[in-house]
C-alpha cells in the first residue's frame, strides 16, 4: 500500500488521500452520488479548491469565526439540504457535522488543516438544538496533503501538535483497542518524522497521514484528561484551539506518566526518545515552550475553567482522576 495515494473504505466512510485530490473533488463527489449539495467554507479555504466545487453546489454558506455551537446555530436556518460539503479547517467541518446531526443529513469533508475533524464524530451541537439521530461522522473524506499544510510554520506546528494530541489522548481510555493503539503510535511517529525536517524538505503526505491516523484513533478510543483540559480552556477563556493544545500537551502528558507509564513510554518511543525526555520532545516538536498568556487567556477565569473540567464525565476515564488542585496547578504552570 502506498502511504501517499490510497482509497480507504471504512464501513460507511471512504477516505481519498493523495496530492491533487481537491482538483478532482467534484468528480469524486459525483461518483459517490453527491449530485446536489450545499457547500460550507471560508474565503481562504475556497481558494484551495477548484471553482467547479462551488459552481456545482446548490448554494454556498460562509462559516464565520466563533465557537462551533454558536456558529452552527447562526448558519443552520440558512441550510436547506441534507447533503453538506465542508471545505476548511476543524471549525468549518465541525459546523457542518453539527448541522447535519441536528437536522439529519450527511457530510463530506475536504480538510485544509490538520484538525482531524474530518475523521471523527466528535463535535458540539448547534446552540438550542439536539441531535436528531446521534452525532455525525463524514461519509466522504477528500484529503489533499499539500492543501492540509499551508498554514505559517508556527501555526502549522500548533495544528500538528493538536493532531498528535488526538493519538496521545486515545492511548489510555477504557475504549483503547489494538487498532486504535497502532494508529495512534504510527500517526505520532509520522508527525514527528515530518516536523523534524525543515519546512522546505518536509513531506506533506507524511504529516497529513500522521494527522489522519491520530484522528482515527481518537474517534475509535475517545479521550480524557488532555482534551477535557484543552476543550474547557478554549470554551471558557475563548482562546485558540490548536495553540491551546500545543501549549498544554507537554503538561497533560507529564501528568499521565505516573498514571499510565506504559502508554507514555510507548508514545515517547514513537517520538524517538526515552520517556524521561517526553516533555522536552513535545515542546521541541511544537516549536518551543508556549504559554496561555500569549494566547490572550485570562487567569481570572481559571477557577471557572477548573470547575467546568471537574463536571466533565470524560475526565473520569483518566486513571486516578485528577482533582481540582492538580488541574489548577497544571493550568497555572502554563502561564
Amino acid at each position: 500500500m502506498s502511504e501517499t495515494d490510497f482509497t480507504w473504505r471504512d464501513g460507511e466512510r471512504t477516505i481519498h488521500f493523495r496530492a491533487g485530490a481537491f482538483a478532482d473533488s467534484p468528480d469524486t463527489l459525483d461518483s459517490h452520488g453527491w449530485g446536489r449539495y450545499e457547500l460550507l467554507t471560508t474565503e481562504r479555504a475556497l481558494g484551495a479548491a477548484p471553482v467547479e466545487l462551488a459552481e456545482d453546489s446548490a448554494c454556498f454558506h460562509h462559516v464565520p469565526p466563533g465557537p462551533v455551537n454558536e456558529v452552527a446555530a447562526r448558519v443552520i436556518d440558512d441550510v436547506e439540504g441534507d447533503s453538506l460539503v465542508a471545505l476548511g479547517g476543524g471549525r468549518v467541518i465541525d459546523v457542518a457535522k453539527a448541522i447535519a446531526a441536528a437536522r439529519g443529513g450527511r457530510v463530506a469533508a475536504l480538510p485544509t488543516t490538520l484538525s482531524g475533524a474530518e475523521m471523527t464524530s466528535i463535535h458540539r451541537l448547534p446552540e438550542g438544538h439536539e441531535a436528531a439521530d446521534g452525532l455525525v461522522r463524514p461519509e466522504i473524506v477528500i484529503a489533499d496533503p499539500p492543501a492540509m499544510v499551508t498554514l505559517p510554520e508556527e501555526r502549522l506546528r500548533a495544528s500538528a501538535m493538536n493532531a498528535l494530541a488526538h493519538g496521545a489522548d486515545s492511548l489510555y481510555t477504557p475504549l483503547t483497542n489494538p487498532v486504535s493503539r497502532i494508529a495512534a503510535l504510527r500517526g505520532a511517529t509520522l508527525i514527528a518524522k515530518a516536523l523534524d525536517e525543515p519546512r522546505a524538505k518536509r513531506d506533506d503526505a507524511t504529516l497529513a497521514l500522521g494527522s489522519i491516523l491520530c484522528a482515527y484513533a481518537i474517534d475509535s478510543a475517545r479521550f480524557s484528561l488532555h482534551h477535557v483540559v484543552c476543550q474547557t480552556l478554549v470554551r471558557v477563556m475563548r482562546i485558540s484551539h490548536a495553540e491551546t493544545n500545543a501549549t498544554m500537551l507537554p503538561l497533560t502528558m507529564e501528568a499521565l506518566v505516573p498514571r499510565v507509564g506504559t502508554e507514555m513510554t510507548a508514545l515517547a518511543r514513537a517520538l524517538g526518545v526515552k520517556r524521561a525526555d517526553l516533555v522536552k520532545r513535545l515542546r521541541q516538536l511544537g516549536g518551543g515552550r508556549r504559554r496561555l498568556g500569549d494566547l490572550g487567556a485570562d487567569p481570572k477565569l481559571t477557577d471557572e475553567a477548573v470547575k467546568a473540567m471537574l463536571a466533565r464525565q470524560e475526565l473520569r476515564l483518566t486513571p486516578d482522576v485528577p482533582g481540582g488542585r492538580e488541574l489548577r496547578e497544571m493550568i497555572e504552570s502554563a502561564w
